[in-house]
């Protein structure tokens, strides 16, 4: 097994490469191939999604299961399968559902409101930043951050097909958001804050774009209890958003220390040690003892984090 850097800058290139591999794959798919196979033709049209009611949650990986879809956008993935309806992929292009490596829906669950400024952390192939602009509406706006220049291509290429003008693709870290304090009212997040090394830094920088009485919202993989070494150890169980896990009392602490109030964390998914494994840790599960296995089988949970910074009267 390959362990986890010591040093943040190489965690943090280790990770945007495994990112960058995703991108440039659905990069390299032609549009009509991905349309023929994960299109209309096989997830059902927009016209049809009125019509007919939507699953709790589709995507891709689950409607479409021919080969020309597979990516490491989850196919077949526990953790990034199966989050969003039929309806809310009729609003994207094809690639921005390809590319998505989440395992929630933050837009779904965070209430946003027209006339917004909302901001998604590792925004990736602009999923949920495509998703937020037309929650906000004209009258609102999306920002999308990521370190990965190959995301970022593929973000900007799917703004332009989807049409959509209150969108602005940023690069950068999520650890140094380029952005002025009390700049957004929403921060959202899918499956990425667990990748970085500094999540307390994370936190504080949410908190300063984030406007007085700004939510944050968040979906992020969270363990419930202690993690062997074995795993969090291991480079590739990092990757794939389990190693980084931030402990549930741990995350709600780091959030009230930064400034946070009204911290909620609701459990959206709860998963076996089999579904860890197949996300990209088998090599580490694998190394466990038999108590270690049953300390952790059911502790890792997909979680949605919401707090909120205090107004100028809380403050």
């Amino acid at each position: 097994m390959k362990t986890v850097p010591q040093s943040d800058e190489q965690l943090r290139q280790e990770v945007s490469a495994r990112y960058a591999r995703t991108a440039l794959q659905v990069l390299g798919t032609p549009a009509e191939s991905a349309s023929s196979c994960c299109g209309p033709s096989c997830c059902g049209s927009s016209e049809e999604t009125e019509t007919q009611p939507a699953p709790e949650a589709q995507t891709p990986s689950s409607c479409c299961a021919s080969s020309c879809c597979s990516s490491e956008a989850g196919q077949g993935n526990p953790i990034t399968s199966d989050l969003y309806t039929q309806m809310e992929l009729g609003e994207i292009p094809v690639a921005a559902a390809l590319a998505s490596l989440g395992c929630g829906n933050p837009t779904a669950l965070a209430e946003l409101k027209p006339g917004e400024k909302v901001l998604d952390l590792g925004s990736g192939g602009g999923i949920d930043v495509l998703l937020s602009a037309k929650r906000v509406g004209p009258t609102g706006f999306a920002y999308g951050l990521d370190m990965t220049d190959a995301m970022l291509e593929l973000a900007e290429r799917n703004r332009q097909e989807a049409g959509i003008e209150n969108v602005q693709f940023l690069k950068g870290i999520i650890e140094a958001i380029p952005l002025p304090e009390n700049s957004v009212d929403v921060v959202i997040s899918n499956c990425v804050i667990n990748l970085s090394a500094d999540k307390g830094q994370v936190l504080r920088e949410a908190y300063r774009v984030l406007t007085p009485g700004g939510r944050f919202a968040v979906s992020d993989i969270v363990v419930q209890g202690e993690l062997p070494p074995a795993i969090r150890s291991d480079m590739e169980s990092w990757a794939g958003c389990v190693a980084g896990a931030l402990e549930e009392d741990t995350y709600r602490s780091l959030l009230q220390t930064v400034g946070f109030v009204e911290i909620e964390i609701e459990v959206t998914r709860r998963y076996s040690l089999d579904d860890i494994a197949s996300s990209g840790a088998s090599a580490s599960v694998a190394s466990l003892s038999p108590e270690e296995r049953a300390s952790v089988d059911g502790r890792f949970i997909s979680a949605f984090v919401r707090a909120r910074k205090p107004d100028k009267q809380e403050a």
